[in-house]
């Protein structure tokens, strides 16, 4: 997570969760006039269009005040969805068992793209089994993770 995402994260999750949701993440993606700015939210429940137009409005007032962002940029609310994005090491922990996909910031043993069963998550560390061998990633390094659905 970018340090921007991060100041984003801090300031955005108590609005969101007094609406009575999750923040799952934040995601700023850079594209110029184009640029987006991604806020994932979740509850128990579900999440509707309207949930995410509340929680828009909500964040947009936060936004308006704080003015983070120097650059023009789209914001976003929606579900998590079902390539769940994965920022924290609890949200990896509850996708022990499952294929997940991660992205490292700095590349390991020649690589930076993994796709496997994610077996197990402790001290910042995740183990992921990709085509039966072993790997130890740490959390720190992952620049982005999703869940792979399966059908």
């Amino acid at each position: 997570m970018s340090q921007l995402e991060q100041k984003l994260t801090d300031m955005l999750a108590a609005p969101v969760e007094a609406t009575g949701f999750e923040l799952v993440g934040v995601e700023f993606v850079r594209a110029g006039k184009h640029s987006t700015l991604r806020v994932y939210i979740d509850h128990p429940e579900g999440i509707t269009v309207d949930n995410c137009a509340d929680v828009s409005l909500q964040v947009s007032a936060v936004l308006d005040v704080e003015d983070p962002i120097s650059t023009e940029y789209n914001l976003e609310v929606s579900s998590p969805g079902m390539d769940r994005p994965l920022f924290k090491e609890a949200h990896y922990e509850k996708c022990i068992g499952e294929v997940i996909a991660v992205r490292l910031r700095m590349p390991m043993n020649d690589r930076r793209n993994f796709k496997g069963t994610l077996l197990k998550v402790d001290n910042g560390n995740l183990t992921i089994e990709v085509d039966g061998q072993e790997y130890v990633l740490v959390v720190a390094n992952i620049e982005k993770g999703n869940l792979v659905p399966t059908f």
